[in-house]
């Protein structure tokens, strides 16, 4: 016997909900690593909390993908030795 996979009994979630919820938890989190003192991480979790926020008002794409500028061709040279 095959047993049928579960249906879910939520509904599955928009790209928007999704990525308020996310915010909301990365708000939570950016409380709890001020709290401990770790600034670092704060600031990354902060910098995640912004860009969510734009994506959620549009001022910015979900992805960036298809709109980098391309590879200029330009060779990049090892530094070498460096001489103190």
């Amino acid at each position: 016997m095959n047993p049928k996979p579960a249906k879910s009994a939520l509904p599955p979630h928009t790209t928007e909900e999704n990525l308020a919820y996310t915010r909301q938890m990365l708000g939570e989190l950016r409380t709890v690593v001020k709290n401990e003192g770790a600034d670092m991480l704060g600031y990354l979790i902060e910098m995640a909390y912004v860009e969510a926020g734009d994506i959620l008002t549009g001022l910015r794409p979900l992805s960036v993908r298809g709109h980098r500028d391309p590879a200029i061709g330009m060779p990049l040279k090892p530094a070498g030795k460096i001489k103190f």
